[in-house]
Order: C-alpha cells, then structure tokens, then sequence
C-alpha cells in the first residue's frame, strides 16, 4: 500500500474514534442532565392541568385517578399525588418519585395531563419507557391500572 492510502485510512480510523468519543459523552451528559428544552417550550408552557385561572385546585372527576404509585421494585409503596402533575420520575433529586434503581435515568420520565387523559413521556432516557410490553418513543395515553415500567420499577395510576 502507498503512504497516502495509509495515510487516508489512519485519518478514517481517527475520526471515526472521535465520533464514538464524543457520542459517548454526549449520552453521559443527557443521562446525568436531562434533555435539553428549547427556550420557546420552557417560556411557552402552559398553566398545570389541575389547576383553574383563579389558582385554586381543581376537584378530579369522579374515577380519574388520583395518584401514581410503585407497585414493583425496590421503593414498593411509594406514592405521587397527580395534583403536583407534572411528575417527573428518576433518581434525580428533584424527581417526585425518586428510583434507586440502577436501570433508571437522573430525569427518566414524565407523568402528565393533559385535559382529562394522562400521558407517560420519555425524557430521553438509556433504558427507555415501557407501557406494558412495548417501549415508548413519544407521550402515550395511559389509564387506572396501565402498567408503566421504568427499569426494574412498575407504576400505576390508582385512584
């Protein structure tokens, strides 16, 4: 081979590298940070779902569900009220349930309403988000007793 092909090939291999150096560090930087928002979407966001213009808590409906609760895993029992919705769901220390679980990221998921429905969102999480079977990419209506698994954790919506 001539200096110039191994030379050429040398350059591939180091960029190449590079790109897998840099892609690792940004997924470290996204699990121990969070996704980043875009400004528009933090200033833009819109007032909680339970609550009126005038401040006040808004009564649920009769058999909405009216808090998130561990069913499985290693904080069995815990339990978010969906008045302080949106929940957000880690082991980050601002998480509204708080998951020692390895398999889980700083800022994991989100639990939300909107209207009367309530959505499960990924945050960009390694492991992903699962409701039931199958692996979330995108907000997803979940109800009382959908079973949402987030590492080796389940959670439901009760009443």
């Amino acid at each position: 081979m001539s200096e110039l092909t191994l030379f050429l090939i040398r350059m591939a291999f180091l960029a190449i590298l590079w790109i897998f150096v840099l892609s690792a560090i940004s997924v470290i930087r996204s699990d121990m940070f969070g996704a980043r928002v875009p400004e528009t979407a933090r200033g833009g966001a819109p007032a909680p779902a339970g609550r009126k213009a005038s401040g006040k808590p808004r009564k649920p409906r009769r058999g909405a569900p009216t808090h998130l609760l561990v069913v499985e895993g290693a904080e069995a029992g815990a339990r978010a009220e969906l008045a302080d919705a949106p929940l957000l769901i880690g082991r980050g220390s601002d998480a509204a349930i708080k998951l020692d679980d390895d398999y889980v990221s700083t800022r994991h998921a989100r639990v939300a309403a909107s209207g009367d429905e309530w959505f499960v969102e990924d945050l960009g999480s390694t492991n992903g988000t699962y409701v039931g079977p199958v692996r979330i990419t995108q907000p997803t209506t979940i109800g009382l007793g959908v079973q949402v698994r987030v590492g080796k954790t389940i959670l439901e919506l009760r009443k």
